[in-house]
């Protein structure tokens, strides 16, 4: 899997903060608050089908 990524639309006071990873297809969201908490999972065609609708 890649490097973690965080969100260019995250807010720098630690806000509401996503951050993503990719490969193989995958694309894994988790919280930049709780790293280590939950991740989910995306196919990468889901991934961006659902950033497309956010535009």
């Amino acid at each position: 899997m890649g490097d973690w990524r965080k969100s260019t639309y995250s807010s720098a006071n630690g806000g509401q903060c996503v951050e993503t990873a990719s490969g193989n297809g995958v694309v894994l969201v988790r919280d930049t608050v709780d790293r280590d908490g939950a991740v989910l999972g995306f196919s990468a065609q889901a991934w961006t089908a659902f950033t497309a609708s956010l535009r």
